[in-house]
C-alpha cells in the first residue's frame, strides 16, 4: 500500500496514515515562530507610573507661574527707587574712600599688576586685625554691587554680568587712582577683592531681590 496517495495537494502524511496539512508546525501554528509575535504589543496596558498626573502637572505649572510673577508695580517702583538712592550714596562713599588724595602715602604707594602680590602682603601682616581690615574692607566695597545691580538693571541680573560690571567699574576706579590721585596707585588685587564682594552680595541677597522685582523671561 502506498502512503499519501489520494491526499490533497501540498499535504503530507505521517506514520500511521495521519494527514498533516502543509506549512504547519508541531502544534499547527503555521510553522513560524514569529507569527503570534505580531500581536504581542496589541492591547497592552501602559506601565504604571507612565501616565501623566494632571494634578501634579497643574501644581508644577502654577509654581512656575508664581516664580515668574514679580512684585506689584508700585512695590517694584519703590524698590528700584530705594536701590537707586542707595547706589548714589554708595558711589559718593566709594569716591571718598578711593579717590581722596593721600599725600602721606606717596612713599609707600606702588602699582601692582601681579594678582596675589598685595594680597600676600595683607595676609603677612603681624596683626591679624590689620589683615582683616584690608581684605575685608575691599570685599565690602563690592558687596553693594552684587545687591543693587540686579534690582537696577534687569538685563544684568545674572552672576556673570554682575561680576563683569563690578570688575569694569572697579578697574576704572583703580586706573583713576593710579593716574590722577596723589598717594594712590593701581592695584589689581583690589579689583579682585571688590569683584569677590559683588559675588558675595549676589549670593546673599542680590539674586533674590532681582527675581522679586523683575519677572523672569520665558524661554521660547
Amino acid at each position: 500500500m502506498v502512503r499519501g496517495r489520494g491526499t490533497a495537494a501540498g499535504a503530507t502524511t505521517e506514520k500511521g496514515g495521519a494527514v498533516k496539512p502543509a506549512g504547519t508546525g508541531k502544534n499547527g501554528s503555521g510553522g513560524k515562530k514569529g507569527v503570534t509575535g505580531r500581536a504581542r504589543g496589541f492591547g497592552r496596558k501602559p506601565a504604571p507610573g507612565k501616565a501623566p498626573d494632571k494634578a501634579s502637572a497643574k501644581a508644577s505649572s502654577a509654581k512656575a507661574a508664581a516664580e515668574r510673577r514679580p512684585l506689584p508695580l508700585p512695590l517694584r517702583l519703590l524698590a528700584m527707587t530705594c536701590a537707586f538712592a542707595v547706589m548714589v550714596a554708595f558711589a559718593v562713599v566709594l569716591a571718598k574712600l578711593t579717590l581722596d588724595p593721600s599725600p602721606a602715602s606717596v612713599s609707600i604707594a606702588h602699582t601692582n599688576l601681579h594678582p596675589g602680590a598685595t594680597l600676600k602682603i595683607y595676609l603677612d601682616q603681624p596683626a591679624f586685625r590689620d589683615a582683616v581690615k584690608q581684605v575685608g574692607g575691599n570685599i565690602l566695597l563690592g558687596v553693594p554691587f552684587g545687591i543693587l545691580v540686579p534690582v537696577l538693571a534687569p538685563n544684568a541680573r545674572g552672576v556673570l554680568r554682575v561680576l563683569l560690571l563690578t570688575a569694569i567699574v572697579m578697574l576704572l576706579v583703580e586706573l583713576a587712582q593710579g593716574a590722577l590721585v596723589t598717594g594712590r596707585a593701581f592695584d589689581v588685587d583690589d579689583v579682585i577683592l571688590n569683584t569677590t564682594g559683588a559675588l558675595v552680595g549676589w549670593l546673599l541677597l542680590g539674586r533674590r531681590l532681582g527675581r522679586a522685582v523683575h519677572a523672569r523671561k520665558r524661554k521660547a
